[in-house]
């Protein structure tokens, strides 16, 4: 179940820029390399369509690429495989509870292996502080990759999110998300000035048929739903707005795609919008998962969690602005 920041897609991510080093080698190959596929499954993922080459689809497996090229695919997610528990990993649990724990993801911080991503993440770093996750996906409950996740947050997105240590809060936390039970609420920084001072975006949304690697409002996606509040319009260095936003549904870059269509792209989100503001990380887009609240799986008890707003963020909001 995606968080609505930037989850992955049916399969997982390839994004690079192609370094000097790989200038004019064979697409198919540079593929194989970076993702330890075999070249034909590599050839099978550019017939599908899910590879581009600066933002233009490529088919061809003897297309080479030139070195500062992005190239991004969509990456059969491995079938198999276990993660190692990794001590190094820092984790930074705000609530530790016999059924779950609620975490602040760091930015920059890859919730579980991927492509590209298949050591340092979170899911390591889980399993050295709670082993017991692991028992979720020997009993078959859970991807082995994914031992504990109910749901994700972006790379480039920080803040709270939950995980299972026990079968009954991995069923019953799914399944709160499944039914929009579960309240997540961000905090975003977007371009421009938002004229209302709060609105809903209600547009269903799918896979871009332009961009495989990207979303897209689709008549024929998936209902899609975000409230958004203004809490402050700056004006320096440049016009941007502060915005409290709720999710009601959680798809795919949902809050990203829903605040460009709107004409306000997330502050330096390199997918949706551009690279702007230089205080960030290159990576590090401002949309952070601020509160989290559910049902206890055991109790019903009300439970709500909220981390601050890191200081990397909190650097691009004007003193005297209430959060």
């Amino acid at each position: 179940m995606s968080d609505g920041s930037g989850d992955a897609f049916d399969g997982e991510i390839l994004d690079l820029v192609v370094p000097s080093t790989l200038d004019a080698i064979r697409v198919d190959r540079l593929l194989a390399m970076l993702t330890g596929l075999s070249r034909s499954v590599a050839a099978e993922v550019l017939a599908s369509g899910t590879v581009t080459l600066n933002d233009k689809v490529v088919v061809k497996p003897s297309t080479s690429v030139e070195a500062g090229q992005r190239l991004i695919a969509v990456l059969p997610a491995p079938a198999s495989g276990v993660v190692e528990a990794d001590p190094t990993v820092l984790v930074d649990v705000v609530v530790d509870d016999p059924d779950f724990a609620v975490v602040n993801k760091a930015p920059g911080q890859v919730v579980h292996p991927g492509a590209g991503h298949r050591e340092g993440t979170l899911v390591a770093g889980l399993l050295a502080l709670f082993p017991q996750m692991r028992e979720l996906s020997t009993e078959g409950i859970c991807d082995p990759l994914r031992p504990g996740i109910v749901h994700r947050l972006d790379k480039g997105t920080s803040g709270v999110l939950v995980v299972a240590k026990s079968r009954e809060g991995f069923s019953n936390l799914s399944a709160q998300l499944a039914e929009r039970l579960m309240e997540r609420t961000y905090l975003g920084m977007v371009e421009g000035h938002v004229v209302e001072e709060r609105g809903v975006v209600d547009a269903p949304l799918g896979r871009s048929t332009r961009t495989p690697t990207m979303m897209a409002v689709r008549g024929d996606g998936r209902a899609a739903r975000t409230g958004y509040e203004v809490l402050a319009r700056i004006d320096k260095p440049h016009a941007m707005t502060l915005l409290r936003l709720q999710l009601d549904t959680g798809r795919t870059h949902q809050i990203r795609v829903h605040l460009a269509t709107i004409g306000h792209p997330v502050v330096n989100d390199p997918r949706y919008g551009h690279r702007r503001e230089r205080r960030l990380a290159e990576d590090r887009f401002f949309l952070h998962s601020t509160t989290l609240a559910f049902a206890h799986p055991r109790t019903d008890e009300w439970h709500s969690t909220s981390v601050a707003l890191p200081d990397d963020l909190r650097s691009l909001v004007p003193d005297g602005v209430r959060l």
